[in-house]
């Protein structure tokens, strides 16, 4: 079967479908889906081309000298793409010898009519009439295939009956360059303020345009009208308007709050759209009377996208009333000039509105995130490991690799029952007194080959997706929780990095690469390895490894594992000095831990105290990532994967400036040393959470770390701000990451660079590189989201259940860290939660409090100043409230039918709370630890739930997607120190 361009476009979703295999796609179908249908649309079309498991084809008809087919004057694009793929098609049966029929499947019924009995062998068919006579019972694609037609039929009918226009029409293409190049128009991408959706968006800047602008801030577009049909995360070209009519980005909290508008910014409308970035939306139907308003007979319905940020979607269906208690998802096929609104058709049913499953799922859509189970082709590539057949070292690897199995006090430290341990560490001293230390990662490329099906896989994935209660891995758990897991007792493959340090000093001599086979004597978890770095050595007791030994055998182990521990954090805290000297930074996230019950349901949010082991861990995976950087880069200086983190614009720094102002700091933020000195001075010695905030804000304001390819820009750009490294890579967790897969790959290649062998490793060049950055960078935003969201569902599940005016765990301490003109931002330490709280509400009425501190509701108005916010009743009393002051808040959830529910603060009070004095002590030992463990966030922490959770649905989950139970929380902190910023989303619309 071969598709023509509008089949490719319009059908893609149910030629996705698994049953249909073996497609011959055009190139010159795939070049209209590029430039008509957006790049998210293309790269869903080549995922399917690159899955081994569709076997299907490119085939590169316009380069084919028997098959091009010159435009003819006069000739319409598109009848000029159908010509050129029949041809095509002729020619293939042709080339099979005329034994194969082909089926060119198209929408033209000009097409169908001209070609339909041209040529004996190649029939021309409509797409329904492909499903009708070839695939009869794949009841799914005929259903969605009649939704899309009938989808269509009334947009065709739609545009006959309609005369005005909504919007104006976009610039033809040619236009849009000439004008980006000549610098008339500047082109970026489409952010919409999710909190104010129906009035502001901004362009991000991008492009060489953009910076020949003169433009240091985004580009505000103000109302749908100067939208122009575009959507969030469009690549859009703008045309800046003139100065007098430029607006001030918003600063008020809420969407119907006012304007109380900032200083006039740079504002601009749409003319045309590079990119358009539609996927697949999660949606609402409206309430019954909604429906019922729009007329008895209707089929065209206004669903409700669950992102604030995306319009409403006109779709045709007459199940609106059976579906409006569910999550489904659309697809938006097209935005007319002359409608007010996208149109789109029904894709699928997600779940019950509310229903946790539902709810996961549409957090899955709604992040592109698609997760199946393992397939059968995939799993036969993988090891076995049985009771009957267990796995075990071959005697060509035992001659290959450095064994270490004898020489060497491997171990490792994770968290308690952790499954997928992949690394480990050993300290060892050497003959000539200097000391050896070792980094020990799981080999998985031994087990993933190049190009593999779980290869495929796995860069399809790139990541290991982790939400608040259960995780979706990259690879089998037959690999990251068994042989390529490195467990206690077992022999295991490792890639492993040694360095020789100066006894004294640590300072670093000499280093070795190279594939190794180690077998770690101890799977530590951190509580233990803090315990004896203490000195408190009663912790054996629950050690399992030191459970058979006699007293004697049982203290020389012990002792040997004491000084083991404590020499690796010394070196630790020496590399992490050196670092810091460097400018280095310490941000702050937070560390919540959720419990659940028996019925998944949250039983409390704890705050976890970070221990100094955690950042011993950290400071080693760090040092072994930089030290691959630097190697593979030596080797591969145009195609090495590196990470690097760009330094923050400096007027992100402007509230955070203001803010410590207001305590009397100061914070230079020229540098990131400058910066981190400012931050370490920035300390009120009577409330510790300030300069836990002001880190906070520090956080905020810093770009996103990103992988790119080491070919595609200058050396100079490669640094890392936050770790203050000039190159870094990731490396530590291939079991999780598909860029530390890359690595491992680039590195083996390296060691066979200096041996002067032959490189098996299949590289990649620059381009095909930098392409797999991108990809891998937007999974793991992705994956960030998804975290965080998955994380917001659990925090509102835990209040939604709870009075507000009578449970005791809804009200709690607040801390103002931002003024906005209606209202403030307040931090929650004990939850680790950031909101809006309202000073004024929608009646108009402002706070008032009395002299004991309790506030209500009256009239009045509010002033708002640099660092305070003042409310006056009309009966001439005020209140004020100041940045950092401490306030008592209520804590309810604001329940939504179309969107997520959402936490909703309150503030009862302007006196801080009083909480009772074991929460009072968690909190402050968990604040003053602030020079340990800073970027551990609550996201990261929740993954560990699913070790946690004994549940049959859970369990049923881990056999059907092949994943597993534990992870180590602590592999994932090289990459939170590294600034990976999870909190990627504006969430209060600052």
């Amino acid at each position: 079967m071969i598709p023509d361009w509008k089949v490719v476009q319009d059908y893609l979703e149910i030629l996705e479908f698994p049953e249909l295999k073996g497609i011959i796609f055009m190139q010159t179908a795939c070049q209209a889906v590029q430039h008509q249908r957006g790049r998210r649309q293309y790269n869903k079309l080549r995922n399917l081309l690159k899955d081994a498991r569709h076997d299907c084809v490119l085939f590169a008809n316009e380069f084919q000298q028997s098959c091009y087919l010159p435009r003819e004057r006069g000739e319409s694009m598109e009848k000029w793409q159908s010509r050129s793929i029949y041809n095509a098609a002729t020619w293939y049966y042709h080339h099979c010898q005329d034994r194969m029929p082909i089926v060119m499947v198209t929408e033209d019924d000009e097409a169908i009519q001209q070609y339909g009995s041209e040529t004996e062998g190649v029939f021309v068919i409509s797409f329904k009439s492909y499903l009708d006579n070839f695939w009869p019972d794949l009841k799914a694609a005929h259903e969605l295939c009649e939704s899309i037609l009938q989808s269509r039929r009334e947009r065709e009918n739609e545009s006959q009956e309609s005369h005005g226009k909504e919007y104006p029409e976009h610039l033809p293409l040619e236009v849009l360059e000439a004008g980006i190049k000549s610098g008339r128009y500047i082109q970026g991408t489409l952010s919409v303020n999710k909190h104010r959706a129906q009035i502001e968006a901004f362009v991000r800047l991008q492009g060489a345009s953009s910076k020949d602008s003169g433009l240091v801030s985004d580009i505000l577009i103000h109302g749908m009208k100067a939208r122009n049909r575009s959507i969030h995360g469009d690549v859009v070209v703008v045309e800046l308007l003139p100065k007098n009519e430029w607006k001030g980005r918003t600063t008020a909290l809420g969407e119907n709050d006012g304007e109380f508008p900032s200083e006039p910014m740079p504002t601009g409308r749409v003319v045309g759209i590079l990119q358009k970035n539609w996927r697949d939306y999660v949606v609402t139907f409206p309430s019954k009377e909604e429906v019922q308003s729009q007329g008895k007979n209707a089929r065209k319905i206004l669903v409700i996208p669950w992102d604030y940020r995306i319009p409403k979607i006109r779709i045709s269906t007459q199940q609106a009333e059976a579906l409006q208690d569910f999550r489904v998802v659309v697809r938006i096929d097209s935005w007319e000039s002359t409608s007010m609104y996208p149109s789109g058709h029904f894709v699928r049913v997600l779940g019950r509105i509310g229903d946790l499953e539902g709810e996961i799922a549409t957090i899955l859509v709604e992040n592109s995130i698609s997760v199946v189970p393992f397939s059968e082709a995939q799993m036969c590539e993988m090891p076995v490991n049985t009771t009957e057949n267990p796995w075990k070292v071959s005697s060509e690897e035992e001659r290959e690799r450095k064994d270490l199995r004898k020489t060497h006090l491997v171990f490792s430290i994770d968290p308690r029952g952790c499954e997928d341990v992949d690394d480990a560490f050993s300290v060892r001293a050497l003959d000539n007194g200097n000391l050896e230390l070792g980094v020990h990662i799981a080999d998985v490329t031994h087990f993933v080959a190049s190009h593999s099906y779980i290869d495929i896989e796995a860069r399809t994935r790139a990541t290991t997706y982790y939400l608040a209660d259960r995780r979706y891995d990259m690879l089998p758990s037959i690999l990251s929780a068994d042989v390529c897991s490195l467990l206690g007792g077992v022999d295991r493959y490792a890639v492993s990095i040694m360095w020789e340090l100066d006894k004294t000093s640590y300072e670093i001599k000499e280093v070795w690469y190279g594939r190794t086979i180690i077998r770690s004597a101890y799977k530590l978890f951190y509580e233990a390895a803090q315990e004896l770095l203490d000195g408190n050595v009663d912790i054996v007791d629950d050690i399992p490894e030191f459970g058979d030994l006699d007293e004697k055998s049982r203290q020389a182990k012990l002792e040997e594992l004491l000084w083991a521990i404590r020499k690796l954090t010394d070196i630790a805290r020496h590399v992490r000095a050196k670092r810091y000297q460097c400018g280095a930074l310490e941000l702050e996230g937070v560390e919540v831990r959720i419990q659940l019950d028996e019925k998944k349901n949250i039983h409390d949010l704890i705050p976890k105290q970070p221990l100094e082991v955690h950042e011993t861990v950290a400071e080693c995976m760090i040092l072994a990532n930089h030290w691959v950087a630097k190697k593979i880069w030596e080797s591969f200086p145009h195609q090495a994967l590196l990470r690097r983190h760009p330094p923050p614009h400096q007027e992100f720094f402007s509230e955070l400036r203001e803010c410590a102002k207001a305590k009397g700091f100061f914070i230079d933020t020229r540098s990131n040393k400058a910066l981190a000195d400012s931050l370490d001075n920035a300390n009120d010695p009577n409330d510790p959470i300030v300069n836990w905030l002001l880190r906070s804000m520090a956080t905020q304001a810093m770009s996103n770390a990103l992988y790119f390819s080491t070919g595609s820009c200058a050396e100079e750009e490669f640094h890392h701000y936050g770790l203050a490294l000039d190159k870094y890579t990731h490396f530590t967790s291939p079991i999780r990451r598909y860029s530390d897969i890359i690595v491992h790959r680039l590195l083996m290649a390296a060691i066979s660079k200096d041996k002067k062998m032959e490189i098996k490793e299949d590289l990649f060049s620059n381009k095909d590189l930098e392409e797999l950055c991108r990809h891998i960078n937007n999974r793991n935003r992705a994956a960030q989201h998804s975290q965080k969201q998955s994380t917001e569902l659990f925090q509102c599940m835990y209040f939604k259940d709870k009075d507000p005016e009578t449970e005791e765990r809804c009200i709690s301490d607040g801390v103002i860290y931002s003024i906005r003109t209606n209202g403030v931002l307040v931090f929650i330490p004990r939850f680790g939660i950031k909101g809006a709280a309202y000073l004024k509400n929608k009646d108009g009425l402002v706070i008032s409090c009395s002299p004991d501190g309790h506030s209500e509701w009256k009239p009045g108005s509010l002033q708002r100043f640099q660092n305070k916010i003042t409310s006056t009743t009309t009966g001439g009393e005020s209140v004020t409230f100041h940045l950092f002051d401490h306030v008592t808040v209520r804590i309810s959830v604001q329940a939504s039918r179309c969107h997520s529910d959402t936490i909703r603060l309150e503030i009862i009070s302007n006196k801080p709370y009083m909480m009772p004095d074991t929460e009072l002590f968690q909190q402050s030992s968990l604040l003053l630890k602030s020079d340990l463990v800073k970027e551990v966030t609550r996201s990261v922490e929740e993954a560990q739930l699913a070790q946690e959770v004994k549940v049959n649905v859970i369990e049923k989950d881990y056999q059907k997607y092949c994943q597993t139970k534990g992870r180590s929380l602590y592999t994932l902190l090289e990459e939170i120190r590294d600034l990976a910023l999870l909190d990627v989303s504006n969430s209060y619309g600052i």
